[in-house]
């Protein structure tokens, strides 16, 4: 994402990309030198246990004000990673949730001139007369954009989306140099292995900026979940270029009810957030892939706001027909039909010696969710369970990389995991599993 202040234009991005290429090489070099000095301690006669939890949160405190100085890369970067801090220990979580919040709310907008440029591309010379009224001051601003609230020439309310110049490039460049960062999140959290999230996360970079491609998959689910009793999607109104327009539609933003929400309302957003995300695949062929609490807004009549389709993942038969069968033998304990099914799909790589009871017990505890009438999702049982397949010495963890993730399931684990994240976040109390087993086939038998 490119931010450029009224001193600053399109012409100087080659000056701003070097700035934050430093502001980047930063964060490995902090890591080196903060390392060297707690090796001096333990010499010193500093336990070791003291020593690895101050470089701990050093490290993050770091890495969660660099990421929230920068935007592009490094806030794609940032809300992906944040529907994970649940699993993290609070001291380590509660500045990464500050660091997120600011980087959220004091995105540099451009000025005036530049977006009219990218309004007159996209929308035409005359793009003044589609609207009644139009400010120049930005609504909200996200990875690769900024948003604008104005008035469409019918007098319907309109969230006017525009991408930032050379936020393709900006993106790009952001994430390849934190793919070469990728070992100093070990620091942070051991068992966060980034590599993988920050390789998807290149990889969808070209569909996000292509807001076509968005406009598509919203009109999609838009049209499936037209008048629906529990979901607000946003119609598009018009798009061109870098230009996406859609009606605008007010609600309690998601962070703000996970911040300070009732219980109440943090079941409601928690409920319909877990239906959404499951009722896509079987409704309309798509799941929306960006679970991060951003994207969601609770409204006045309890509906549940989902914005930004810039990431979705297509699957226009539904869920692969193998998850629904396979949970289903797992919840039963049926070892050696579950490890028959985890190799036939490619979990269990060709050649690879398990044992039968040890992946049905490596997987159960990650559907105990599901096993439940009603579960209450919490930090705490997310830490348990991130631990158990973190720790290295954990017989979960030394199993755990025995196992593969097949391709055509990276993007569906993303938001599984993250999902829960955010379940967890929201500290939701409610029963999932019959949701699962609504749309998932053959979940239920």
């Amino acid at each position: 994402m490119v931010s450029i202040n009224e001193n600053r234009g399109v012409s100087d991005i080659p000056k701003w990309a070097i700035s934050r290429s430093m502001k980047l090489a930063s964060l490995p070099l902090g890591v080196a030198g903060r390392g060297a000095i707690g090796i001096g301690k333990r010499i010193g006669g500093r336990p070791a246990e003291i020593v690895a939890t101050e470089l701990q949160q050093r490290t993050a405190e770091q890495l969660f004000k660099v990421l929230g100085e920068l935007k592009g890369g490094a806030m794609k970067f940032g809300q992906a990673l944040s529907v994970f801090e649940a699993a993290l220990p609070e001291d380590l979580a509660a500045p990464y949730r500050a660091a997120l919040t600011k980087l959220q709310d004091a995105a540099p907008p451009m000025p005036a001139s530049a977006v009219h440029e990218v309004l007159a591309e996209g929308l035409g010379s005359d793009w003044r007369e589609r609207f009644t009224e139009w400010n120049d001051k930005p609504a909200a601003a996200a990875s690769i954009g900024q948003v604008h609230r104005a008035r469409w020439h019918d007098g319907r309310e309109v969230a006017v989306k525009l991408q930032y110049p050379g936020a393709g490039p900006a993106l790009i460049a952001d994430l390849n140099q934190l793919a070469r960062f990728a070992r100093m999140f070990a620091v942070i959290n051991p068992g966060l292995d980034v590599k993988p999230l920050l390789k998807e996360l290149r990889e969808r970079v070209k569909e996000e900026l292509d807001y076509g491609l968005e406009a598509q998959a919203q009109i999609a689910y838009a049209a499936a979940y037209d008048a629906d009793p529990d979901f607000i999607v946003p119609k598009i109104v018009d798009h061109s270029g870098n230009v996406l327009v859609s009606e605008w539609v007010d609600g309690t933003p998601m962070s703000a009810i996970i911040r300070d929400g009732s219980p109440q309302d943090r079941n409601r957003v928690g409920l319909l957030f877990a239906r959404f995300l499951l009722s896509g695949p079987s409704r309309c062929g798509l799941l929306h892939a960006d679970p991060h609490p951003g994207n969601y807004r609770l409204a006045d009549d309890g509906r549940l706001v989902v914005l930004d389709y810039g990431a979705v993942n297509r699957l226009p038969g539904g869920f692969p027909p193998a998850i629904g069968p396979l949970g289903r033998l797992a919840l039963e304990g049926r070892a050696e039909e579950v490890l028959d099914g985890l190799r036939a799909e490619g979990f269990v790589p060709e050649g690879v010696d398990v044992d039968a009871q040890a992946i049905l017990d490596y997987v159960r505890p990650m559907i105990e969710p599901v096993a439940a009438d009603h579960f209450h999702f919490t930090r705490n049982w997310l830490r348990r369970e991130a631990a158990r397949v973190a720790d290295p010495r954990s017989p979960a963890a030394q199993l755990g990389r025995k196992l593969n993730l097949p391709p055509e399931y990276l993007l569906m684990h993303r938001v599984g995991a993250g999902s829960i994240g955010v379940l967890c976040q929201l500290g939701a109390d409610i029963p999932y599993g019959a949701e699962v087993r609504r749309w998932i086939p053959g979940l239920a038998g």
